[in-house]
């Protein structure tokens, strides 16, 4: 395992895109409703990226031609932009990066499907459909899981405390399911990096990496609602779905272990009230 701390430099350089993904990514979730299709959404996402100079992170993975994933309801990860048009009550999760001046950052948002998208908290107590609380209420849990993961994002914690985190607001408080076949991962000048950072604990916690002011983290929530098992079996080769059908949950920062509190690069966690 190599894991590449970077530099005052390097973590700027970061920071300004991650200024520049987290405008994006909030400007094409106001697009998010029903009538569109997540091709559209893919669309205006790759203009914005474009205008803004960067590059779009997910078109340097092998054979995937879109810069975003669109994860529609069963979908965790993977999803592919389509012709699919969006319907209220739909959970959508849309994840995306972008590489500024040869550095990556990453990120990920899930949301529910909306008549008109407005920048607006959900007030479960103003919904009319028990099953749209519901789904609110099992995104809420992804979105707090994603916070408590970063509060312990810092120098002499482990992995394993991200990971604690994770599980422990995924499973404990919302009774869901952590998928553990996929995981968070560290980056910078490539998309993906070491170390890998599970949903959930195993061995012990002295035994997965230290980390230290300098690391430079994609902390990603991947959970399902009745199962953490997921199917392959589709056939573009890329689609990820919960293996029963239930929904899914995708909540990802790029973040900065510092000497203090975690510094947040994308900013999803403080701007995006979805």
């Amino acid at each position: 395992m190599k894991i590449n701390l970077k530099t005052p430099q390097e973590i700027e350089i970061m920071a300004e895109g991650g200024d520049i993904l987290g405008d994006i990514f909030l400007k094409t979730l106001t697009q998010v409703k029903s009538g569109v299709t997540t091709l559209e959404l893919e669309r205006f996402a790759a203009n914005l990226i474009e205008k803004a100079g960067a590059k779009p992170s997910f078109k340097t993975v092998n054979h995937y031609q879109f810069t975003t994933c669109m994860c529609v309801n069963d979908v965790v990860v993977h999803g592919l932009p389509s012709d699919y048009v969006l319907r209220e009550g739909d959970i959508l999760g849309i994840d995306m990066g972008v590489i500024w001046k040869g550095f990556h950052t990453d990120a990920s948002w899930t949301i529910v499907v909306e008549k008109q998208r407005t920048v607006q908290q959900y007030d479960s107590k103003t919904v009319n459909s028990e099953t749209v609380k519901k789904k609110i209420h099992y995104l809420q849990i992804g979105q707090e899981a994603l916070r408590e993961a970063i509060k312990v994002a810092v120098p002499g914690n482990y992995v394993w405390d991200i990971s604690h985190a994770i599980q422990d607001t995924v499973e404990k408080k919302g009774g869901y399911h952590c998928v553990h076949v996929l995981t968070g991962h560290g980056v910078g000048k490539t998309l993906h990096e070491d170390p890998f950072i599970p949903c959930y604990t195993e061995g012990k916690r002295e035994k997965s990496p230290r980390l230290a002011e300098g690391m430079t983290l994609a902390i990603e929530v991947i959970y399902g609602q009745k199962t953490g098992q997921v199917w392959y079996g589709n056939d573009d080769g890329w689609t990820i779905t919960t293996k029963d059908g239930s929904w899914a949950g995708l909540f990802e920062e790029t973040i900065v272990v510092t000497s203090g509190k975690p510094r947040i690069l994308t900013h999803l966690v403080e701007k995006a009230n979805f």
